[in-house]
């Protein structure tokens, strides 16, 4: 196959880790290297968990595909389970005009639809079982109603037994969702439904099939003594498990590599048929009694045992470490230095996180002057940062980039394989991470662990970040004053304290001023609390204005306000008071208000000495402030209009 000119090739599928989906990506990477394809996969899990808040930030993920940046797609559609995401996918492929493949679907005749026939298949496996084996009762587990692979193989299974006049019992099929749940649900379902034990159970996939042979186990069943079961998908599982399952095999890699061939046809200018469709075989083993262990290849079996065992160990020993080290971490740096330690050993050429702008704020910013909340930010934000990218040893890192890019650095050859999952939690997106050329995705079982762990991680240092925040936010209201925009009288406590014993302990003299405004409440009476206010607000602006930087003002309670200062003269503080009342006369020119702006202030400058106490020099800066305010007819600061 002739490589042209790099293609860029959008894959969308849920569940990597399953082997239907990790069996038809090798062979997209297999075909990807031969016709120079940079594919790039669109996964998650979806579904796993059966959580639909979790779930909602999973196929999130399908939001960030810029399709223009894309010459085609290859859709696994049949293993995402949300119904809005299929249909969102397909639109915007419709929309585009970019040509697709779907494995096991004609339900969309403008995409090109690798099949494979299960329904051939099917009813080999079920003819297989009634006329070699003699079954007359037969039990049925169907996968979910809105897939054509489930439909398709109910609909065979149907057709056979009408074909050998067994009656059709709607008791016994079973409607289950293609994972091991199903087939547990329908194996208790056939124990307590008071028919008798049917003479087999055949299964719309492996999973279900095995888990049912372990409810009928524990539960005094033999198999295939009692009751056969067979599958469908001839899983490493199925090959392995004892008793061996009877299953039908289906050339899944081939179907991931034909999906490739096909759009390179396309490519090409090749006028290519709709349906590509491949071929599936029966495999009998011992779930029906057709082979013994003494049939099996053991050798084989061992080594791979080994294989998975080996594999399994080194996963969970990474992802203790890695969990165990993000728990200690308190800020994203040290989050991002612990994982480039321990990304090597999952064996990528690059691995990034990707973050939404403002991730870690409690609010992210529309950009028209409001704000939402980030916990219901259920998309990426226009622009993004990858605070890591580990590649071929290095880190890195990319401080923002266009969210319509999707990778923060651009792959610049072609054959590569990159995985993109979501980075979330619960349903408000973080990021997303990508893997580049590994098998991590696919083989391993604690890859979703391990991405779970990271997101939790930084989920933590963000809450913790906003603690913070709100901690200093909690104090800075603790101290100061929300009118006049200065400290309170707890904020002029704490760091007046702090002056006081610097005076102490180096000599210098201590300035404290005590000022009272003067006509408030004829203000208020006259004009209302309003111009009160405003009025408060003009003096307190214009203490905080005269104050150096050796100098703290507070609002001390109601009209009063104190300033305290170290080493001030007397000629100092004197200078200090007339700049003050000069200002502020200045300024009722400037307010033209039918008031006057007035204060009364008094100073007092003292050594301190250890046998001191702050609040006794106040009251002396106080009572100095109330000689001078005697001094004067406070009604003459009412302006007569």
């Amino acid at each position: 196959m002739s490589q042209g000119r790099i293609r860029n090739i959008a894959v969308m599928v849920a569940g990597t880790d399953e082997e239907y989906q990790s069996s038809i990506l090798s062979g997209i990477k297999e075909a990807a290297k031969l016709c120079n394809f940079n594919i790039s996969v669109f996964a998650c899990f979806g579904g796993v968990l059966a959580n639909a808040e979790y779930d909602s930030g999973e196929y999130a993920i399908y939001s960030l595909i810029n399709y223009s940046l894309f010459d085609g797609a290859i859709l696994l559609t049949n293993t995402i389970e949300d119904a809005a995401s299929r249909a969102q996918i397909f639109k915007n492929l419709l929309d585009t005009g970019i040509p697709a493949v779907v494995f096991d679907s004609s339900e969309y005749p403008a995409f090109y639809n690798i099949r494979i026939d299960n329904a051939a298949a099917m009813r080999q496996i079920a003819e297989h079982v009634i006329t070699v084996h003699g079954a007359k009762t037969i039990d049925y587990i169907s996968g979910p109603q809105d897939n054509p692979e489930a439909r398709e193989r109910l609909e065979a299974f149907r057709e056979v037994l009408t074909a050998h006049g067994i009656p059709l019992e709607e008791t016994r099929i079973h409607s289950g969702d293609f994972r091991p749940t199903g087939g547990k649900l329908a194996a208790e379902q056939i124990l307590t439904s008071g028919l008798p034990l049917p003479d087999a159970v055949i299964s719309a996939n492996d999973a279900m099939a095995l888990e049912a042979v372990s409810v009928l186990t524990r539960n005094g069943i033999r198999v295939p003594e009692d009751v056969i079961v067979t599958g469908f998908d001839n899983t490493y599982l199925a090959q392995h498990h004892y008793p061996a399952l009877t299953t039908v095999g289906r050339p899944l890699a081939e179907a991931g590599k034909a999906a490739c061939e096909l759009l390179n046809r396309v490519f090409s200018g090749e006028s290519c048929g709709k349906t590509v469709t491949l071929q599936a075989s029966p495999v009998y083993m011992e779930s029906c009694g057709c082979k013994t262990s003494a049939d099996l290849d053991i050798k084989s079996y061992r080594s791979a045992a080994y294989s998975t065992i080996q594999r399994f160990r080194a996963d969970t020993s990474m992802l203790s470490r890695t969990t165990l080290a993000l728990a200690l971490n308190e800020t994203p740096e040290d989050s991002i230095r612990i994982l480039a330690q321990y990304l090597h050993e999952i064996g990528c050429e690059q691995c990034c996180i990707c973050l939404c702008e403002n991730w870690e704020n409690a609010f992210f910013d529309n950009g028209d002057g409001t704000h939402s909340e980030a916990e219901n930010n259920q998309t990426y934000t226009e622009h993004m940062s990858a605070p890591l990218i580990w590649m071929e040893g290095r880190v890195r890192d990319v401080p923002q980039f266009n969210r319509s890019d999707m990778y923060p650095l651009p792959l610049e050859t072609g054959g590569n394989i990159s995985y993109f999952f979501p980075m979330h939690f619960r349903d408000r997106c973080l990021g997303y991470y990508i893997f580049t050329n590994t098998d991590f995705p696919t083989q391993s079982l604690l890859c979703h662990m391990l991405m779970i762990n990271i997101s939790h991680s930084f989920e933590n240092i963000r809450k913790l970040i906003n603690l913070n925040d709100a901690i200093r936010e909690l104090d800075r209201l603790y101290v100061m004053d929300p009118l006049c925009g200065i400290y309170n009288r707890n904020g002029f406590l704490r760091l007046a304290d702090i002056i006081f014993r610097e005076c102490c302990e180096s000599g210098k003299p201590l300035m404290i001023s005590f000022i009272d405004m003067d006509g408030l409440k004829l203000i208020n009476d006259n004009y209302g609390h309003d111009e009160g206010d405003f009025a408060l607000r003009k003096l307190a602006a214009t203490i905080s204005e005269n104050c150096t930087g050796n100098q703290v003002c507070a609002r001390f309670g109601g009209d009063e306000f104190i300033v305290i200062g170290s080493g001030f003269t007397a000629e100092e503080a004197e200078q200090f008071e007339q700049r003050f009342l000069r200002q502020l006369s200045d300024i009722n020119g400037v307010i033209r208000k039918p008031y006057e702006l007035g204060a009364s202030i008094g100073t007092y400058i003292t050594k301190v000495t250890p046998e001191m106490k702050l609040f006794p020099l106040i009251s002396k800066a106080d009572q100095i402030m109330y000689e001078q305010k005697k001094r004067k007819r406070t009604s003459r600061y009412l302006r007569k209009v």
